[in-house]
């Protein structure tokens, strides 16, 4: 993993960890959560159901990998070549999904096995260099969309 995508993965891991959860926890509790996280940050760990169920997923943070997803299919459909206004698109329905993010336990952790390595994925949208190459990328990014619906509800 090149040196800036490391350093946007650990900006990125402690947003998601600052904004998770409840507001009024303790420093030492978010330090706990962060060295998890930053543990959990092999993207070779697979999301796996809940006894065979899909997890549920905050009905506040729905709404914007819903968004997200349709910005996708759009732009796919109408085979529109402006893949940074895409990143960008994502980006921004990202933000708004960390910032309403209230989960905990092992949904909130399985969750997050799908979104950080779908976050990264925008970010090697955004640093895409060719339309090839986003044309890759937007492919991982149709997969990763397919991952969420397979494991959460």
């Amino acid at each position: 993993m090149s040196t800036l995508k490391f350093i946007v993965s650990t900006v990125i891991i402690s947003s998601l960890l600052m904004s998770c959860g409840n507001p009024a926890d303790s420093d030492s509790e978010a330090k706990t959560e962060t060295q998890k996280e930053q543990k959990n940050t092999d993207h070779s760990q697979s999301v796996q159901l809940n006894n065979g169920e899909k997890w549920p997923v905050n009905e506040e943070m729905k709404p914007f990998i819903l968004e997200a997803e349709g910005i996708l299919a759009q732009y796919t459909k109408s085979e529109d070549a402006d893949y940074p206004t895409l990143a960008k698109q994502l980006k921004e329905k990202n933000s708004r999904l960390i910032k309403s993010c209230t989960m905990k336990g092992e949904s909130h952790d399985e969750l997050h096995k799908w979104l950080v390595p779908h976050i990264a994925l925008i970010e090697d949208l955004s640093e895409s260099k060719t339309t090839e190459e986003a044309t890759k990328v937007i492919a991982d990014l149709q997969a990763s969309f397919s991952t969420y619906n397979q494991y959460f509800q």
